[in-house]
């Protein structure tokens, strides 16, 4: 019955090749290794009270969501949001738990000296500093999208600031704590940081960063007893509202009017336009429910032996990307792309 469902979101074209029964047979037998990897036992969990850690863009979305979850889950929760100084509502929801083990600190990841105030903030409530911070989950992250021609070379440098520098900023300021308290460091990747995908590239170029820099933290940190885990969400932008049509539409007008009128030309406004509604198509598609991304994130943080890689995603995308990432690429493009 999963194979049948896997099978059925993937578009016709993906059958269309010269040894059907072979392709159908592999793809069942791919099916039912998702099975198994949807299903991973999340058991054997440390006790989180007394443990303080550091979640990045808590203003809202994940962020703001493993916030909550965290602190419920008796762990002591220091919120960076990168609108705290403006008030935020997201903020003024965080701080009006009246908690003591939540604390809304400013933090712009792009900024080193906001990066250094909110450790030097989290020392100073650390109940006991020379302890440790227990985990930081780098979530703080932007996305864009556009053809390769159709980005700037500011987009490029915007996004990685963000996505891939941000998560570097952080890490590396607060290393020295967590190798005190031999604790996590969780990196927020995507399915775009193993696969690439049209029109996505200054997305895909920080979360394959992201993914190399956390595989090198993993062996660099293995032997001061702290532990590395990526977690890959798949598409969630329908439940963090991340684009809506009317964000679409922007970036999209702002994309063309910048664009060279050599790139409009060949390429041709109608042409512009399809790539624009098939991005339309995908922001409404995916899971609404963010359960499966806290869930991996609070594993990654509270199992005694967490995994490397955790893949919040549905069985189309986890099977998407074993595919792209285990098949010769001739193969992967043939089924996903061409």
């Amino acid at each position: 019955m999963l194979a049948a469902r896997t099978c059925f979101y993937f578009p016709t074209r993906t059958l269309q090749l010269k040894d059907h029964a072979s392709h159908v047979r592999l793809l069942q037998r791919l099916s039912s290794a998702a099975t198994l990897a949807a299903h991973r036992s999340y058991a054997s969990h440390t006790d989180g009270g007394n443990k303080a850690v550091l979640v990045t863009g808590c203003d809202s979305g994940f962020g703001f969501s493993i916030a909550k979850h965290l602190h419920d889950k008796g762990f002591s929760v220091f919120a960076g949001c990168l609108l705290k100084d403006k008030g935020d509502a997201g903020v003024k929801e965080l701080d009006n738990m009246k908690s003591d083990r939540m604390k809304t600190v400013q933090l712009n990841v792009v900024k080193q000296e906001e990066i250094d105030r909110a450790v030097e903030n989290i020392k100073e409530n650390l109940k006991d500093p020379d302890k440790g911070l227990w985990g930081v989950i780098n979530n703080a992250g932007i996305s864009t999208f556009g053809e390769v021609e159709f980005t700037s070379m500011d987009t490029y440098k915007e996004v990685a600031e963000v996505n891939l520098w941000g998560t570097v900023r952080v890490t590396k300021t607060c290393l020295p704590l967590i190798r005190r308290a031999k604790g996590r460091v969780v990196n927020i990747s995507s399915m775009l940081g193993r696969m690439a995908n049209p029109a996505r590239s200054p997305y895909c170029i920080t979360k394959f960063g992201v993914e190399a820099f956390s595989d090198c933290l993993r062996y660099e940190m293995h032997p001061m007893g702290v532990k590395v885990s990526v977690v890959e969400p798949g598409n969630f932008i329908a439940a963090t509202s991340l684009y809506s049509p009317e964000k679409i539409k922007a970036i999209a007008d702002k994309m063309w009017d910048e664009l060279p009128e050599t790139v409009k030309n060949d390429y041709g406004r109608k042409y512009f336009d399809e790539k624009i509604a098939r991005m339309n198509t995908y922001c409404n598609s995916g899971s609404t429910d963010t359960s499966p991304v806290i869930n991996a994130i609070t594993h990654a943080l509270t199992a005694k032996t967490p995994y490397t890689r955790y893949h919040p995603m549905d069985y189309y995308w986890w099977l998407r990307m074993q595919v792209m990432t285990h098949l010769p690429g001739a193969i992967s493009d043939k089924i996903y792309i061409h």
